[in-house]
């Protein structure tokens, strides 16, 4: 596609590359010019869009295209645009802008318009009411569905959706919600108030934004309505932005998890010093933190001398708690997410946990045993490998399976009753201090059984 444009370009077929670029998806066609290196002929391509679909376009770019664009484009150019575009939108640009662009935005902004997209920058960063857009369709239950179909025809164009509609007192105080399909199936002459749903589901400005994202998807709900603090309709949350904001949390989980210091900015458009910076402090902590383990290794180096052939299994018996830690750590923090479990269900996930330790121990202790005797003693032939030594290596394992299964679950519940995000508690964070607690384990049973 990419190559067509261009070669359209070259050749001058304007209105041919009008046509393309018109009948494609705002969403690929966002994609498609964003991988146009030449900045002056991606602006080109931008102008040709008709003016619904570059508004539609221009929420879809990456904010640094959308900066560059802005910086392209002359006053008249701007305010085309942001008359087409969603109040909860232009909130999101103007948050990411340089000051210099976000004062020209608001300059060629109605005041209207600019005192809504100030009042959405006025809640948290991660509140409801910082992605809720204040563009919905509000009805009153005295109003007849032929009122009601006057009102949407009137003043849907500039609502973000007109399918669900909701019902207001003369306060704004929400009272009821209806769909369009409600009204499609009932008479002109029927009053909404007596066919509404008067048993709204709503979400607070300062709920989390992440609280009302789950909320849409728990209820299949199109749009989620926002109240302030006084239960008065303030705006509403759609599915769009809900898919938006759980992609974002689970990006920053993935990058968390993965002891990184998590960014918005895609990979290939962050800078190799950027990325270094966003990476280095968890390293120096891990690397740090690793000293433990190293400590460890150092205060017992002559007990395990006397067993030498137990030094050779260290790094299997640390990777097996390491792994098993990570198991639990990753399906609890996935299950906090969700809502699944909470701070008040943490002994049951540990009773669970320390179940599927020992089933899990059980089942690698009894390998491993049979592993060493078989294959290493027999096959490879290690005579320092006997039945106690397999021991102590095989319960080692199954101890510390169980042990790494309840820190793994415990961790992450613990942090988020701390007000922690359960994510930094991953594999990076868990695998470290299992590795401690496995070398003592290990150290310990072979102390007592070996008598080293």
């Amino acid at each position: 596609m990419t190559t067509t444009i261009e070669e359209l370009y070259e050749t001058r077929s304007i209105s041919e590359l009008k046509e393309i670029l018109n009948d494609t998806n705002p969403a690929d066609i966002a994609q498609l010019l964003e991988s146009v290196e030449d900045e002056r002929r991606r602006v080109f391509f931008f102008r040709l869009l008709t003016k619904e679909n570059a508004a539609e376009t221009f929420v879809e770019f990456d904010f640094d295209t959308q900066e560059n664009l802005i910086r392209a484009f002359s006053d008249s150019e701007l305010r085309e645009v942001l008359d087409e575009i969603y109040i909860d939108d232009a909130a999101d640009i103007i948050e990411e802008m340089p000051a210099t662009i976000v004062k020209r935005i608001l300059k060629n902004t109605d005041p209207e318009t600019r005192e809504a997209i100030n009042t959405i920058l006025k809640y948290p960063e991660d509140s409801a009411g910082s992605i809720m857009t204040p563009e919905f369709v509000d009805l009153k239950k005295n109003m007849t569905v032929e009122d009601a179909f006057k009102r949407i025809r009137r003043t849907g164009v500039d609502k973000e959706t007109i399918y669900t509609c909701y019902v207001t007192d003369e306060s704004r105080h929400l009272i009821g919600v209806l769909t369009v399909k409600d009204l499609l199936l009932h008479d002109y002459d029927d009053v909404i108030e007596e066919f509404m749903e008067t048993n709204v589901i709503a979400i607070n400005t300062l709920d989390d934004r992440e609280t009302a994202s789950a909320q849409l998807s728990k209820y299949d709900f199109l749009a989620m309505p926002v109240v302030d603090m006084e239960d008065r309709l303030v705006g509403i949350i759609t599915i769009d932005d809900a898919i938006d904001v759980i992609q974002e949390e689970n990006t920053e989980d993935i990058q968390k998890m993965a002891a990184i210091i998590p960014t918005d900015t895609p990979y290939l458009k962050t800078g190799v010093l950027e990325t270094w910076k966003k990476r280095i402090p968890w390293l120096l902590l891990l690397m740090i933190s690793a000293t433990i383990t190293s400590q460890i290794l150092t205060t017992f180096e002559e007990k395990l001398s006397a067993v030498a052939v137990l030094i050779a299994f260290i790094p299997m018996i640390m990777d097996t708690g390491g792994n098993s830690g990570g198991q639990a750590s990753v399906t609890i923090i996935r299950s906090l997410s969700l809502g699944e479990i909470d701070i008040k269900d943490i002994l049951r996930v540990i009773w669970k946990e320390i179940k599927v330790g020992a089933f899990c121990g059980i089942s690698l202790a009894a390998v491993c045993f049979t592993k060493l005797m078989l294959f290493d003693r027999i096959v490879l032939g290690n005579e320092d490998i006997n039945a106690v030594v397999a021991l102590v290596i095989s319960l080692t394992i199954m101890l510390e399976i169980i042990m790494a299964k309840m820190i793994g679950c415990t961790l992450p519940i613990l942090a988020k009753k701390l007000g922690f995000d359960p994510a930094v508690m991953a594999s990076p964070f868990i695998t470290t201090i299992v590795d401690a607690v496995s070398l003592l384990v290990y150290i310990a049973l072979a102390s007592a059984i070996l008598h080293i």
